[in-house]
């Protein structure tokens, strides 16, 4: 009997022991304002990312990756909560300070009733914690404290603490080390538990302060100064990728780990002064959604370049199915853990997404701020312009062109030709996926929400 109990033991505690082993670790990079060109295994010409590029050979590389809102704090949302800013309801960065002076009483009041937003789901790292996950977050986090999040460690301390609008302590991490995520990294290793890490540090974001070693590399003659700071803060961000990886390989938890790459939303410099240019951050166009997506698996993800369309609405179902954890009911993206393993193609037909303006015009109403909505499919990409109120960067929605917009993007990458007119049928069919898609009876719930 003594010898049975002492079998049954030593059973419960290698299972319990095993239990990293046969859950991946996660890690999430998150780049932060890069457009989808600017990397060397992208095609750039000058801008070198020699990590980035390895990990892109070792993954299941989607060249035509997209997020379906181009703003930071939206798109963030959705990769915690696997939903569409018209769901989740953070459809910007802040409350429009048009209806509440910025600081003020009401303005904080709102911002912080925001925040409470995210509680209406279930996040990536609190679904991960069921499985016995332990959750890092560092960069940027617009959702209060790390653990309004769902996360178990953090850096962020959030609002209403200083400087907590979207990071605080957060943002150091890549442009002041990576000691954080190292010594988190050792934390789950004593612990013997998986982990999931949420890598979104502030770069190649401004401010373009780049250290004066790599800004010489892109200081070429005849090359503005505002692009020769970016091209360099895209080679910073890299060098921090370099980082992750080497800590992952030291840790011994590299082949144990799946490793998602994913930008939050796009950017194009603006050659004469500190800022994007025109279809860039916050606009529909393909220099505001447009992504590489990666997923890194070594021995279970065969690596390879994908054809297919993918979406950030992709990543949070994905990871929740590597875990084993529980997969909500009303995610909209798809799980392509079957896809990615079997290296199958991804049957879906067509990605949407949706652009809201920076400032939130009304909490409880989405819909107040909705300046397009938007569809691709195969090589048509259809834009819907809606008339949703713009507070500030009204330059970076000029809507001058009220008709519908469709581009072949195989054709004209950039989107200059506007050919709606000569197919009058693909805006037809395309405009119907769109009206079949918009999640209406989610919209309406958040007018109720308190």
């Amino acid at each position: 009997m003594r010898h049975l109990f002492f079998s049954l033991l030593v059973t419960v505690i290698a299972l319990s022991g095993g239990l990293a082993a046969t859950k991946p670790n996660i890690v999430l990079i998150i780049s932060d304002d890069q457009s989808w060109t600017d990397y060397s295994f992208m095609g750039h010409p000058d801008i070198k990312t020699p990590h980035i590029d390895k990990l892109a050979r070792q993954s299941a590389l989607f060249r035509r990756g997209y997020v379906p809102t181009a703003l930071c704090r939206p798109s963030l949302a959705t990769l915690l909560t696997g939903h569409y800013a018209s769901t989740h309801g953070i459809t910007g960065n802040d409350p429009s300070p048009k209806y509440a002076a910025r600081n003020s009483k009401l303005y904080n009041e709102r911002r912080a009733q925001l925040i409470t937003y995210i509680e209406k789901f279930d996040t990536v790292p609190a679904l991960l914690g069921e499985q016995g996950y332990l959750s890092h977050q560092s960069g940027k986090f617009w959702e209060g404290s790390y653990q309004h999040g769902g996360f178990t460690h953090g850096m962020t301390r959030g609002f209403p603490e200083n400087g907590g609008r979207h990071g605080d302590d957060g943002l150091k991490i890549g442009r002041q080390g990576m000691k954080e995520i190292s010594d988190f990294i050792g934390i789950a290793g004593k612990e013997q538990k998986p982990f999931f890490l949420w890598y979104a540090p502030f770069l190649p974001h401004t401010p373009h302060n780049p250290p004066q070693r790599l800004l010489k590399k892109y200081q070429a003659d005849g090359r503005p100064l505002p692009i020769a700071k970016y091209y360099a803060m895209c080679d910073w961000f890299d060098e921090t990728c370099g980082e992750l990886m080497g800590i992952l390989d030291k840790s011994g938890k590299r082949k144990d780990t799946l490793i998602i790459y994913v930008t939050d939303n796009g950017w194009i410099q603006n050659p004469n002064r500190n800022g994007y240019a025109p279809r860039s951050k916050q606009t529909p166009y393909e220099g505001g959604i447009r992504t590489p997506i990666m997923y890194c698996w070594p021995g279970k993800i065969p690596p390879g370049e994908r054809s297919e369309l993918t979406s950030s609405i992709d990543i949070v179902p994905t990871i929740l199915a590597a875990a084993g954890a529980k997969m909500p009911k009303d995610l909209p993206g798809l799980n392509l853990m079957e896809n990615l393993t079997g290296n199958k193609a991804i049957t879906r037909k067509a990605i949407f997404g949706e652009s809201f303006a920076h400032d939130i015009a009304d909490l409880k109403k989405p819909e107040a701020s909705l300046l397009f909505r938007w569809v691709i499919e195969d090589d048509w990409k259809l834009l819907l312009t809606y008339d949703g109120e713009v507070n500030r960067y009204k330059s970076t929605h000029p809507r001058t062109e009220k008709r519908p917009q469709l581009f072949n993007l195989k054709e004209d990458p950039h989107e200059k030709v506007n050919r709606a007119a000569q197919h009058g049928d693909a805006v037809a069919r395309l405009a119907k996926q769109i009206d079949d898609w918009y999640p209406l009876k989610e919209r309406k719930a958040l007018k109720t929400f308190k």
